[in-house]
């Protein structure tokens, strides 16, 4: 099995590009949306983050943007907060992966691939990337995003440029989506070839 690491900066279009590699018959792991599992409700985090961190949530599970508040700018509280979350996402990881052994690859897309050390479990990187003004355009579109979060999201993100020098390929998104599409398949194609052939 070969194991993609699908990583790119917030606004990117990695989620996009994730769909396209789970609708070539790839199976994809999303790290985010195990988060929103873990953290929903009846989410396996739901009672050691209320415990952690008090009236951050409800009946509804974690409350994120009361969680948000209770974190942001506190880097002794993020650090909590992360220790929690990463050993989970990392369990629910190992039950996909090995769930899914028999396949020829799957891709792990992860947000913070370098910066939380997933690169060195991966065969292959694949980074998502796309102009800064595009990138910019994208997050503040978001609701509820401010240029203050958003800075905040990019200092605790290695650089784009940092990224792309360490990806085995590069997807670009500031294009057509069926440009982006062809990328993916190229990055299949690539994957799919005979080992030194």
């Amino acid at each position: 099995m070969i194991t993609i690491g699908l990583t790119g900066s917030i606004g990117m279009g990695k989620s996009t590009v994730a769909q396209m590699f789970a609708d070539q018959g790839v199976p994809v792991f999303d790290a985010d949306e195990t988060v929103h599992q873990l953290q929903g409700p009846g989410g396996a985090l739901v009672e050691v983050i209320e415990a952690a961190f008090p009236d951050t949530t409800g009946a509804q599970g974690v409350d994120r943007t009361a969680l948000r508040e209770a974190v942001f700018g506190n880097e002794a509280a993020f650090a909590r907060l992360e220790a929690l979350v990463h050993p989970a996402v990392a369990r629910a990881r190992d039950a996909f992966l090995a769930a899914n052994a028999s396949a020829p690859m799957v891709v792990l897309d992860v947000p913070l691939l370098f910066e939380a050390g997933g690169w060195a479990a991966v065969d292959k990187i694949v980074v998502v990337s796309a102009p800064p003004e595009v990138q910019r355009a994208r997050v503040l579109a978001r609701p509820g995003m401010s240029v203050e979060r958003f800075e905040s999201i990019l200092d605790r993100q290695l650089s784009d440029s940092e990224k792309r020098a360490r990806a085995d390929f590069v997807i670009s998104t500031d294009g057509p989506l069926e440009e982006t599409r062809a990328q993916v398949r190229h990055v299949l194609t690539c994957l799919a070839a005979p080992r030194g052939g």
